[in-house]
C-alpha cells in the first residue's frame, strides 16, 4: 500500500482536477516574483509575543510598506508565534511569527492572493550574527529555486518592529515564506494528508534532488517520509501529489544546517555528528540510479549558485567566507568519484 488508505482514495480523484488547477494559476505571485529587499514596518504587541508565545491566539497588528510608485500601503494583520524549535524561549528570545493578512485589503497590491504567511525572524535580538543567519537561510531557499521550480518562494524583508506594548523599535532582516496553498497552485500539486509515506511513492528525481540538496546544506533535521504525531507528512519536507501519481517532495526550514551555521544549531543526535557543519548523506539506496543526473544538475548551476552568494551585498565577510568554503567543499566531494562513492553512495539508507 503506497500511502495510508485515506490518502490513496484521495489520490485517485486528483489528476483531472490538478491539470485544470495548474492551468488556471499564474506562474508566481507578485510578492515572490522579485528578489529586491522589501522595507516594511510591522506593528504589534511583540513584548507579549516574546513572553507568552501563543501558537493559536492571534494578536492585532499592522503591516506597512511603500509600493513601487511610492504610495504608502498599510494592512491590518493578525500575528501569532509559530514553529517548534525556534519558538522555545530557551533557544530564541524572539519567536518566528505567522502573519494573517486580509485578502480584501491585499487585492491588487504586491500582496495580492496572500493570506497566512510564515515569517522567519532573527531569533536573538540585537545580534548581528543572527541577522546573518536569516540572510543565509534566505539564500538556501534561493539556491533551491535555482535548481528547481518546485521550491518554496522566499522574500527577504528589512523590518522595523514597532512594539505596541512597550516603547521599543527594532530593525532586523526576516523572510516571508510562500504558503503551501500557493505553492500547490503554482506547481499543480496538492498536499497529501498522511503522517507517513513511502519513499517509493515520491518522484525519483525529486527525491534524489531533495536528498542531495539536504547534503549540500549539511542538514539532518528532515524526513521525506515521516513526521511527528498529529502532523502531516513530512518533517521539513512538504509532500504534494502530482499528475503522475507519484508525489513531489519540497524541502523547507533550514536553520539547523551547516550552510546557515546558526549559533543554536545542533545535529540530530541519532547520527552522532559533532557539528551541523559535518555533512551526512541520507538518500535512499534504491534511488541511486538518479544520483549522477542530480550531481550533474548541481555542477551545471555551480557558477550561478556561487554568484548568488558572492554578490549578495548584505552578507558580512565572515558569513560569506563560511558559505563559500562550505559550498566549495561540497563541489570538491561531488567532483571526485572516490569521494562520491565514499560519502554518498556508501552512506545511502
Amino acid at each position: 500500500m503506497l500511502f495510508l488508505n485515506r490518502t490513496a482514495a484521495i489520490m485517485t480523484l486528483l489528476p483531472l482536477a490538478l491539470a485544470a488547477h495548474a492551468q488556471n494559476s499564474k506562474d508566481h505571485d507578485p510578492l515572490f516574483a522579485d528578489d529586491e529587499i522589501l522595507e516594511v514596518r510591522l506593528e504589534g504587541p511583540f513584548r507579549m509575543l516574546q513572553i507568552e508565545r501563543p501558537d493559536e491566539v492571534e494578536a492585532p497588528g499592522a503591516f506597512s510598506f511603500s509600493a513601487a510608485d511610492g504610495a504608502a500601503i498599510k494592512f491590518d494583520v493578525n500575528i501569532r508565534a509559530r514553529g517548534h524549535n525556534r519558538r522555545n524561549a530557551d533557544i530564541c528570545d524572539f519567536p518566528p511569527l505567522r502573519l494573517n493578512f486580509r485578502k480584501s485589503q491585499t487585492k491588487n497590491t504586491l500582496f495580492d492572493k496572500q493570506d497566512k504567511l510564515k515569517l522567519v525572524t532573527h531569533c536573538e535580538s540585537e545580534s548581528s550574527r543572527y541577522e546573518q543567519t536569516v540572510l543565509a537561510e534566505y539564500l538556501a531557499y534561493r539556491v533551491l529555486s535555482i535548481l528547481t521550480d518546485r521550491s518554496f518562494g522566499a522574500r527577504l524583508l528589512r523590518i522595523t518592529y514597532a512594539y505596541t506594548d512597550s516603547d521599543t523599535e527594532m530593525e532586523s532582516y526576516a523572510i516571508l515564506i510562500e504558503h503551501k496553498d500557493r505553492l500547490e497552485k503554482r506547481i499543480g500539486g496538492k498536499s497529501v494528508k498522511t503522517e507517513r509515506a513511502s519513499s517509493a511513492d515520491i518522484r525519483p528525481a525529486d527525491l534524489s534532488l531533495a536528498s542531495v540538496f539536504q547534503y549540500f546544506l549539511g542538514n539532518t533535521d528532515f524526513s521525506p517520509v515521516g513526521t511527528g504525531p498529529d502532523e502531516d507528512c513530512c518533517h521539513n519536507q512538504a509532500l504534494l501529489s502530482s499528475e503522475e501519481g507519484l508525489a513531489y517532495t519540497v524541502p523547507f526550514d533550514f536553520d539547523l544546517t551547516g550552510f546557515v551555521n546558526a549559533p543554536h544549531a545542533v545535529p540530530n543526535p541519532r547520527f552522532r555528528l559533532r557539528t551541523v557543519r559535518t555533512r551526512l548523506y541520507r538518500g535512499r539506496c534504491f534511488n541511486l540510479s538518479q544520483l549522477p543526473a542530480t550531481l550533474d544538475l548541481f555542477r551545471a548551476h555551480r557558477e550561478e549558485i556561487e554568484s548568488l552568494i558572492g554578490n549578495h551585498p548584505e552578507l558580512l565577510p565572515p558569513t560569506r567566507r563560511h558559505i563559500e568554503r562550505y559550498i566549495a567543499a561540497f563541489y570538491k566531494t561531488i567532483n571526485d568519484p572516490k569521494r562520491v562513492e565514499r560519502n554518498l553512495v556508501k552512506k545511502c539508507t
